[in-house]
């Protein structure tokens, strides 16, 4: 079943970057296999309450994402929430599987997700374990009781983190922000932190290897991300919005959206410049 609102992303294989430097298949197994030992390893992590657990979480997924072979690159402040104990919305484009981790990376947080991910190996139970709201794209009926669930969570002080775009783009390309979701922080009177995530290699190179589109399954995007050289995920908080900057959920989510492209105009002009990869002051 399909409808209007269902998002849909232009990028498929043809987005994808053939020319990224790659590791041979010994170390791309070796890390095939320390993923998996993290994964398992990162249940028990799950038993822990408060703040223990919270510290715990963000080292893990950065371990994972090191096992993977990518290397996170935090740019803005060290937590998604500006005033502890006050609920947040956290806004970021969407580019692969990897985008979870990194953001975990960042600080450990409910995520908004596709129902089928509750059925990915390991990972999923991960994911869900950690409260991730699943929604259901092909019941739009569905839509309020989530918002709502959204909210609640919102005004009982959680993070709380969507991906705007809706579904996977190829990182270089990106796709409208969905407004549908927004309403929770409208309802909830919290405020929304705009978090753009980008891939490069270690020379400072955009990929779009990292990319989940098209026909992909999880496990040949795995084989393909476990291969490259130098993978980085840049992970830029911005500046919190503030509740009452927009009155409608699509006037938040343009707002957030023209936050985010500021970051990723800066980005690709560095790109485009063969700057270094390290940490500028993005003017916004």
């Amino acid at each position: 079943m399909t409808h209007a609102w269902m998002p849909h992303s232009p990028c498929g294989h043809g987005c994808l970057d053939r020319s990224a430097p790659t590791v041979g298949p010994l170390r791309a197994a070796f890390r095939l296999v320390a993923a998996a030992t993290v994964l398992l390893c990162g249940v028990a992590l799950l038993l822990l309450r408060g703040h223990a657990r919270e510290t715990a979480l963000r080292q893990w997924f950065r371990v994972l994402l090191r096992a993977f072979g990518a290397r996170i690159d935090v740019h803005g402040p060290d937590r998604f929430q500006q005033t502890p104990g006050r609920g947040v919305l956290v806004v970021s484009n969407h580019v692969s599987w990897l985008d979870e981790l990194a953001i975990d990376g960042v600080q450990p947080i409910r995520m908004v997700a596709k129902r089928d991910i509750r059925d990915w190996p390991v990972l999923g139970r991960v994911i869900t374990a950690a409260r991730t709201v699943y929604l259901d794209r092909e019941r739009l009926s569905l839509l309020p009781a989530a918002v709502a669930e959204l909210a609640g969570a919102l005004r009982d002080g959680a993070a709380v983190g969507v991906h705007a775009e809706g579904t996977t783009w190829c990182g270089l390309a990106s796709g409208g922000y969905r407004p549908a979701l927004f309403q929770a922080a409208l309802d909830a009177g919290v405020p929304v932190r705009p978090v753009v995530l980008r891939y490069r290699l270690a020379d400072g190179t955009p990929t779009t290897s990292p990319a989940f589109v098209g026909t992909d399954a999880l496990v040949d995007s795995i084989r393909r991300v476990v291969r490259l050289r130098g993978l980085v995920v840049e992970v830029h908080v911005l500046d919190e919005i503030a509740p009452g900057r927009a009155e409608t959920r699509r006037d938040l989510a343009a707002l957030v959206q023209r936050e985010a492209e500021l970051v990723a105009h800066g980005t690709a002009t560095r790109a485009h410049l063969n700057l270094t990869s390290t940490p500028v002051e993005v003017e916004r």
